[in-house]
């Protein structure tokens, strides 16, 4: 199997600890040049936190819209690439919520904008859940923790209210493998 594109050159345009912004000159299969930008990120991790019907979701301030957005709980670990997708889901999940997950079952892997940005998604079910205390960083004070029924979810999806595409991914794919 060969490459559709071969990169000619790269070089870093941008680096801060979140991500890295690197332009590649490249050369298509039919021998046309172009280039493109590509957004390099840590993988992240969805977590879907279900018990009695109802699904946990977390409410924050995005800043890059201008506006608060109901999530599902995510993240990622910036200074530990590589970190176990299993564990980087429970320590978010407890992080945000203050929830902790007897079972934390994988879902599936999704990728944030694969036309631009090489980060993968990782979902979890998290399920067998107990209230503790949360562990918010700083960047996150502003957040709020609701959970809805499944009723109440298909409705925000209905009215354009859970507008986030990961967390709208993570229900699909829960529900097209029947786990909702």
């Amino acid at each position: 199997m060969t490459d559709e594109i071969i990169a000619l050159s790269s070089r870093i345009a941008y680096e801060n600890r979140w991500l890295r912004v690197r332009e590649d000159r490249i050369r298509r299969r039919d021998g046309s040049d172009g280039l493109y930008g590509v957004v390099e990120r840590s993988d992240f991790v969805v977590v879907v936190p279900f018990q009695d019907g109802r699904i946990t979701l977390v409410e924050q301030y995005r800043y890059p819209i201008r506006a608060r957005q109901w999530e599902m709980p995510m993240g990622t670990w910036e200074d530990k690439p590589g970190a176990d997708p299993a564990i980087l889901a429970a320590a978010e999940l407890r992080e945000e919520t203050g929830l902790v997950a007897a079972s934390m079952t994988p879902v599936g892997t999704i990728f944030q904008g694969a036309g631009y940005c090489n980060q993968r998604g990782h979902v979890f079910l998290a399920t067998g859940l107990t209230q503790g205390e949360h562990a918010r960083e700083l960047s996150e004070q502003d957040l709020i923790c609701r959970d809805f029924s499944l009723v109440e979810i298909e409705a925000m999806v209905r009215d354009n209210v859970l507008q986030d595409s990961q967390s709208l991914a993570a229900l699909g794919m829960l529900r097209m493998r029947g786990l909702l």
